[in-house]
């Protein structure tokens, strides 16, 4: 819990018709990643939305905002990541972002999901910070440059891959500082999924 302004990566899986009910943030960058089914969001500034894989859902808490998120299925199970990052000044209007991903441009190289500048088809986030999604092909390798002073968190959604040739596998990280390249290479059969944050 808390490598540089990445606070928390929470996994959660929930049962149908189960969920977790209105509460409250204030100051937090959240952004919600789904593997498996659907998620329900309802909050304070009136989204009522329904969140599927290959979709990014963020949330700029700033001065305050309820929500509550619920599995969107009566009969099947929800799988997903909810991330926290801790923005670079505190208050300010809530801020709410949806979006579908590309699932194309994430294979074998680097999807931007979320960052502090406004690019097309990523979330803007309050957080000098890049989130990255991939989906490294077995043998093949992703790349990426480290710019002076910056660090990376690597979490394997599922698969198994080596991260600067340290083997890593689902469900696993590594917190990378003082290095100039990020090297993922896909290993076993099937490709494996990877969240990278750049993080300064």
């Amino acid at each position: 819990m808390g490598f540089r302004s990445l606070r928390v990566i929470n996994e959660d899986r929930v049962a149908p018709g189960r969920g977790f009910g209105a509460h409250a943030h204030r100051d937090m960058e959240i952004l919600s990643y789904v593997l498996e089914g659907t998620l329900a969001h309802k909050d304070s500034m009136g989204h009522e939305e329904r969140l599927n894989p290959d979709e990014i859902q963020k949330m700029s808490a700033g001065s305050g905002i309820v929500h509550s998120e619920f599995n969107g299925s009566a009969t099947e199970p929800v799988h997903f990541l909810q991330i926290w990052i801790e923005p670079k000044s505190d208050g300010g209007a809530p801020a709410y972002e949806q979006l579908r991903l590309d699932t194309a441009a994430k294979r074998d190289k680097l999807l931007l999901l979320a960052g502090p500048d406004r690019v097309a088809g990523a979330a803007q986030i309050n957080q000098d910070a890049r989130v990255f999604v991939t989906e490294v092909s077995p043998g093949h390798t992703v790349a990426h440059d480290l710019q002076k002073n910056r660090h990376a968190w690597v979490q394997v959604v599922r698969g198994a891959v080596k991260v600067n040739g340290a083997s890593l596998a689902t469900g696993d990280a590594a917190a990378l500082s003082k290095e100039e390249k990020l090297t993922i290479t896909g290993e076993g059969s099937q490709p494996s999924e990877l969240l990278i944050f750049d993080l300064n």
